[in-house]
């Protein structure tokens, strides 16, 4: 991973430190985090009720929700009752929408779309749209190989830095975007190198898978 790489990665890290948070929880909370993961992976949705009160051992499956969504591990349906999402996945509806092994899921972010590959070692599918000219931008991988991108491999991802809110998803994510070309990455930009930065698609692979893979290891 090159240091520019490396240095991205660090700076989500300090802004969204989810493997911190999720090292912290007792180890039962933090399978259920990484269970969750998987189940959106590979069903395209995350554990029920039923199953977490299983994963939770009879333990307190409400408690075990208000302790993952105050972390910002996990997102919570509108009904507060159960899980709708983990970073990089979600059932709630976005931009950015995935098949994981021909499993639809949809994804919490440009960057969070092309980390699912790399994290499970998965086929992809991607569909989503560029954030300025709404271009349609399709991308299949396997797992962190891009094997087809329209409407041109010179797709970019944007990156607005920002403290997020209590729920990234619906904060921080909404300013990681897919840009169709070099030249309307560098028009969103806008020349603000401090607050922004672009990446290739093969950079925010790397970037994500970074990022994200941890998140599966003990």
């Amino acid at each position: 991973m090159s240091t520019s790489i490396n240095n991205a990665v660090q700076r989500l890290n300090d802004q969204l430190p989810l493997k911190l948070r999720q090292t912290a929880l007792p180890p039962e909370l933090a399978n259920v985090h990484r269970v969750t993961l998987t189940s959106l992976a590979e069903q395209g949705r995350p554990p029920n009720r039923e199953e977490l009160h299983e994963l939770l051992a009879g333990g307190d499956v409400d408690a075990a929700l208000t302790r993952l969504a105050s972390d910002d591990l996990v997102v919570l349906n509108a009904a507060g009752d159960g899980i709708a999402g983990a970073y990089p996945m979600t059932t709630e509806d976005t931009p950015h929408h995935l098949t994981v092994n021909k499993q639809p899921v949809n994804a919490m972010c440009a960057l969070d779309s092309l980390s699912v590959g790399p994290m499970f070692n998965a086929e992809v599918e991607i569909s989503s749209r560029c954030h300025v000219t709404g271009t349609a931008i399709t991308i299949h991988m396997q797992g962190e190989s891009l094997q087809e991108v329209s409407p041109s491999p010179d797709v970019h991802v944007g990156v607005r830095w920002q403290s997020p809110s209590a729920c990234a998803a619906h904060s921080m994510c909404l300013e990681m975007v897919y840009l169709q070309d070099l030249p309307t990455a560098l028009e969103w930009q806008a020349g603000d190198t401090e607050n922004t930065s672009l990446f290739s698609l093969q950079d925010a692979v790397a970037f994500g898978a970074g990022f994200f893979t941890p998140l599966l290891q003990d």
